[in-house]
This record gives C-alpha cells, structure tokens and sequence, in this order.
C-alpha cells in the first residue's frame, strides 16, 4: 500500500490500492497546478461545480469582502443580507410560481429536505399514508441515508445499503410505450401511499449520464399531478446551465412543486444547496400548530460566506454569455467526439449541452485509464462505463480540444492495455 497521505480517507476508493492521487495547490480558469508544477486541464470542473471557471475574481472579491464582514452566522433566530439577496436573485431565474428557498450546505441534505417537505406536507394535510417515494432506474441523489433510499438500490453505488434503508419504488423511466403503462400502473396502484416522484431531469449524472428527453419529463409530470402526487426535480447537477438552459426543467414548461438546487450554485467555490418550493407546499406548514413546522435546520444553512459566491455567481450568469458558452461547447463536443464511435470498445457517444459522454462496453482498468490522463496533462475522471468531459463553460477553446483529442489518442491506448 502506498497512500499518499495516512490519515486522509479518500472518497469512493479502496484505500487498500490506492497509489496514485495527485495534489493539487492551485486553480485558475480551467486548469489546475499540481505540486510538481505540472498543469492539467480540468474536463469535469471540480465534480460539474465550477461552471465559471475556477478563481472568478467576481466570485473571490465577493467572499473576500464577506469573509472580512461576517464569514457565519447561525440562522436559527438571525436572517442576513447575502441570504435575503440570494433568495432575490434566484427568484429572478425561477419562474414565478418559486417564492421559497430553504439554503443547505450540500447537495444531498437538499435532497433530504426535498423527502422532508414531501412526507411532512402530506402530514400537514392529513394524509401520513403519503410517505413513500418513487424514484428512477439509474437515478442518483446524494450519499445521506434518505437519498440514497432513492438511488438505484442495484446498479448504483449504494447496492451494500439496500437493507437498511427505507424501501422506495425504483422503476425504469418510461422512455417508450411499454413502460410508461409500466409507470401508470405502477401508479395507479401506489398513488395512495407515494409522497412524491423524484428524478434528474434529462440527465442522470452520477448513475451512467443516461439521457431523456423534455416530453418524458412532462409525461411523468403529467401523470404525478393527475393522480396527487408531489414532483420533486434534483436539478443539483443539471442545473446553472449544463444542459442548455439555466434549468433542466425548463423546456419541458413543467412546473414541479420542489426544485433541489446546488454543485454549481456557487460557481464551485464553496459548497451551498437549496431546496426550493412553491406557494402551494410552503403555505401547508402555516398553521397555528408549532410543530406543523419545517423541522430541519443544518448548523451551517444559509452561510453568509457561501451565500455571497452564489450571488456574485447568478450575477455572472446575467453579465457574461454562459449559455452561449454552452452552446459552443455542445457544437465542438458533437463534432470533435464522433470519432470515438469507430472505437471497438465504445457503444454510445452523446452529447447535451456542455457534457460529452462516450459510454464503453466495460471499464476496465480504471486506474490506469486514470493515471494515463494525468500523464497527458488532463483531468478526467471515468467511472462505472462512462469517459466523460462536463468542463467549465468559459474553458478556451485550445483547452476544449486538448481534452476531445487526448480522449481520441488514450482510449484506443486503453483497449490495447486492456487486452494484455
């Protein structure tokens, strides 16, 4: 064993093997500095988080100037001024019906709030039968235990957990005739104990990037609102952009009753969620019972620090052409990556927005694929059977190239190796 550092526990990896981590000791725009002074250009923005690149000046002033004022503040009792102007600005992105922004310190705890105000809105509306979820095939949403209830209980990373979660029903998208009266059965014989459906839209990230398209989304839409059922959109990595527009959901022109927002929320400078809801839920916790409350409250909500990233972060999405970005992102994606369809080992190559995804038969030999990239000074990350570029939207155009073209000279490398 050669751990590159014995008191650190690194994520998602047998520590027992592992023997190669790079360390990083400076960012700026799409590329990060490694100690030995080798620079990698960044192809998945720090985990789909630094959509403006790393070290906006924007970003850093505005948290330079907060960390000076107030870096914290409970908000138990408290309100201040970068969480009130960061509910401002997000209701500004939002359609109207979104006047509600409940701020967490991670992707999954707005996920868990999500399941929360889900279960206890039905509780304040005298249903409690209404507590389980329905969740997708493929679908992930955090590594807390009531997201990963949610997860695929078989394909996805959390398959060891499955007994000790709450059961929820997983079930395929319906992508096709067949299986959305799959889903309209499976409905219509659980509407009387389903809180919600939960789903990423068009895009699930982090369980293979399989893709769906606007009308699945408005079909199962549909079908939750005909038959009383909440609509929950983990926008945590589609939204900001990625797919084209600021928010996944919004070509589909659904309205879901909570939206779960963070990753690139910030700009990828500090870690920042929010669960948002509409009049409809939020006006089912005023009553006249203290305990019809919303009861959850992280210690570290609505960071004032994290709270001013986000706001100087929505201000660059409004002064600098992000989605045009994106745009051209997608267009050299969609041509720089045809290639790789003639590779033995690769099955499928898509594109949507600013994320290129080249899935293969069996990824095999993940470290050394890995390690290989660093070697040609690029930082991909592959996992379960999918090689991936998710760049920051201000990435240069030499850098977007350098990233398509060493994936077209490593992986039939990679094949090769993998046939020794």
């Amino acid at each position: 064993m050669n751990n590159p550092h014995p008191n650190l526990w690194y994520p998602y990896a047998q520590m027992k093997h592992l023997d190669f981590v790079p360390k990083a000791v400076k960012t700026l725009g799409s590329e990060i500095t490694l100690d030995n002074s080798e620079v990698l250009i960044d192809g998945v923005a720090s985990w789909w988080t630094a959509c403006h690149g790393y070290n906006h000046p924007d970003i850093i002033n505005a948290m330079s100037k907060q960390l000076n004022d107030m870096p914290h503040i409970m908000f138990g009792g408290f309100t201040h001024n970068p969480a009130e102007q960061l509910a401002t600005n997000l209701k500004t992105m939002l359609p109207s019906i979104y006047n509600h922004y409940f701020f967490v310190d991670s992707g999954s705890v707005a996920v868990e709030v999500s399941m929360k105000m889900a279960i206890q809105y039905w509780v304040n509306k005298n249903r409690p039968n209404k507590r389980k979820f329905l969740s997708f095939k493929n679908g992930y949403h955090g590594d807390t235990l009531g997201a990963m209830s949610i997860c695929d209980p078989e394909e996805g990373m959390h398959t060891l957990f499955k007994k000790y979660v709450p059961e929820q029903l997983n079930i395929d998208i319906p992508l096709n005739d067949i299986k959305k009266e799959n889903f309209k059965n499976v409905i219509k014989n659980n509407k009387e104990d389903l809180a919600a459906i939960i789903i990423e839209p068009l895009v699930q990230c982090a369980g293979g990037f399989k893709f769906h398209d606007d009308n699945v989304l408005k079909f199962i839409s549909n079908i939750a609102k005909e038959n009383n059922i909440l609509f929950i959109v983990d926008e945590i990595a589609t939204g900001f952009g990625r797919t084209g527009t600021m928010f996944a959901f919004e070509k589909s022109k659904i309205e879901p009753d909570i939206v779960c927002l963070g990753k690139a929320l910030t700009g990828g400078a500090i870690s920042l969620a929010c669960t948002v809801s509409t009049d409809a839920i939020y006006e089912a916790f005023l009553t006249d019972k203290d305990e019809d409350a919303l009861m959850h409250g992280p210690t570290y909500m609505s960071n004032p620090l994290a709270c001013a990233a986000a706001n100087a972060s929505i201000e660059l999405f409004k002064t600098e052409p992000r989605l045009l970005q994106v745009r051209n992102i997608e267009r050299a994606l969609v041509s720089g990556l045809v290639d790789c369809k003639d590779f033995n080992s690769v099955v499928d190559v898509r594109v949507k927005g600013a994320l290129g995804v080249i899935q293969v038969k069996k990824m095999n030999k993940l470290n050394w694929l890995r390690k290989r990239f660093v070697e040609e000074g690029v930082w991909i990350r592959p996992f379960l059977n999918v090689i991936y570029l998710m760049p920051s939207f201000t990435i240069s155009e030499k850098n977007l190239n350098k990233l398509i073209i060493t994936l077209i000279k490593i992986i039939p490398e990679w094949e090769y190796e993998c046939k020794k």
